[in-house]
């Protein structure tokens, strides 16, 4: 039986959750194939020390290895935050099928920076659990204001 977006969002966020316990950018990205998860991850660009580390550029990575292609054409990934321009490049390249995002990042989301940067056939849904996806956020950032 099919899952719906807020089933996918939920292990989304929960990726996001484990970002930032370990003080990374609580992001997480999760890529779905035929029902079947294929990637899960999130944040990792304190870790590797790798500006590049997004949640959607190694979700990306993981799920071409799955399934040995770059394309993932029929596949669907889910982001608590709506992806950068870089992510969005990168999911544009690979021709992801669906994109559904939580929060919109009104400074760095790719919708005010490069529109047109996914692939034309890409369908985009956003909004979904955005109210706990960007209080993760808005939590996290506040947290770490108060730290200075």
């Amino acid at each position: 039986m099919p899952m719906d977006d807020a089933h996918y969002m939920r292990i989304a966020l929960t990726e996001a959750r484990i970002a930032r316990d370990e003080d990374e950018v609580p992001v997480g990205a999760v890529v779905v194939c035929n029902d079947k998860i294929i990637a899960k991850t999130h944040n990792q660009t304190q870790r590797l020390h790798d500006v590049t580390a997004h949640a959607e550029m190694l979700a990306v990575t993981a799920a071409a290895t799955w399934l040995g292609g770059k394309y993932l054409t029929g596949c669907t990934i889910y982001v608590t935050v709506e992806p950068c321009t870089m992510c969005a490049g990168a999911l544009g390249w690979a021709q992801v099928g669906k994109v559904v995002y939580g929060t919109d990042d009104p400074k760095r989301g790719y919708t005010r920076i490069a529109p047109d940067a996914l692939h034309p056939k890409t369908e985009v849904v956003s909004g979904v659990l955005g109210d706990e996806c960007s209080a993760l956020v808005k939590e996290y950032f506040k947290m770490k204001r108060g730290k200075k």
